[in-house]
């Protein structure tokens, strides 16, 4: 009884694995999945440029209005200090000295001419100052726009080559899914100019016994702080993709965890908001793209049809499928 009892114990203890119902791959070519993260990357690399540069247009647009602002209030001043030059001249300023009535008189005179002097070149420098550095800053902001129309056309070309990727398998416009009611997650951590920093698999997956990047780490322990609780497994150890990586997880859509047939009812409600709340949040977590039955989400096309060939796992429609950046 006593070994019966210890051997119950030990069964207990041991976590039923769905592991070995995992997916096995994420669907798709090799190929079609290099050109995807290609794709992303560029243009999440190409959007954070143009964001960049956009910010400072703004910081140089409002340094050009306050240049262009004193220099206009100093206009007043250098049209005095001119008639003034040109009325007092040198002459003027030698007689206005020798007909000074005592020493006295001369030191004073002296003193004031050499005030005159300083008040009068402090004007012009500040003027010449003020105009220069409105010239700085329209040729700064002349160089923003050319920076601008580079990463505009560049993210339109990454946009193009992801749309060709996808043609090749049906990825044509798809619905997608979308809720306004999704919650909104904490943003991870990015450098100072925007981008996102370079990471590995460096932290532990706590779904796995493998690693995952800490920004795949904080997009799960966002997800699950919303209500997404359900059986998941980020690492695994496969031949390409994201997984070996540590940048992808599968979010499986029954409680149980994976199984071989497509999500119904509340299980398919599961994978809809979770989809959509990956979606929404793209940008706060460095979020490559999405996969769920049948559809790819990226930022820079929405939702396409994703028509891998294969059962439940290969289509998505058994589990939510995440890459990030």
């Amino acid at each position: 009884m006593a070994l019966l009892v210890a051997a119950v114990a030990v069964i207990l203890a041991v976590p039923a694995s769905p592991a070995a119902a995992d997916p096995d791959d994420e669907g798709g070519s090799k190929k079609l999945r290099t050109a995807l993260a290609a794709a992303a990357k560029g243009y999440d690399q190409a959007k954070t440029k143009l964001a960049t540069s956009k910010k400072r247009q703004k910081q140089l647009t409002d340094g050009l209005k306050k240049s262009e602002a004193a220099a206009k209030a100093l206009t007043a001043q250098v049209s005095e200090v001119a008639n003034r030059s040109y009325q007092m001249g040198r002459i003027s300023t030698v007689t206005m000295l020798l007909n000074s009535t005592s020493p006295d008189g001369f030191m004073e005179r002296a003193q004031s001419l050499d005030m005159l002097a300083q008040l009068d070149s402090g004007t012009l420098g500040q003027y010449q100052e003020e105009i220069a550095t409105a010239k700085r800053a329209k040729i700064a902001l002349d160089t923003e726009v050319k920076e601008q129309k580079k990463q505009v056309t560049l993210m339109a070309r990454k946009k193009k080559e992801a749309e060709l990727a996808l043609a090749e398998v049906g990825g044509g416009a798809a619905g997608g899914f979308v809720d306004a009611n999704s919650p909104a997650a904490q943003p991870a951590p990015r450098n100072s100019d925007g981008s996102w920093p370079k990471e590995s698999c460096t932290v532990k997956d706590p779904t796995s016994g493998g690693c995952i990047t800490p920004r795949t780490l904080h997009a799960y322990q966002e997800s699950r702080a919303d209500g997404f609780k359900r059986y998941t497994v980020c690492y695994s150890a496969r031949a390409s993709g994201e997984h070996p990586k540590g940048r992808a997880c599968d979010f499986s859509a029954a409680a149980s965890g994976f199984k071989n047939v497509a999500a119904t009812g509340g299980d398919k409600s599961y994978g809809d908001r979770l989809a959509a709340y990956y979606v929404k949040n793209a940008s706060k977590l460095g979020v490559m793209y999405v996969i769920w039955y049948r559809q790819i989400w990226m930022p820079s096309t929405g939702w396409r049809a994703y028509s891998a060939s294969g059962g439940p796992a290969a289509v998505h429609t058994n589990h939510v499928h995440l890459s990030m950046l």
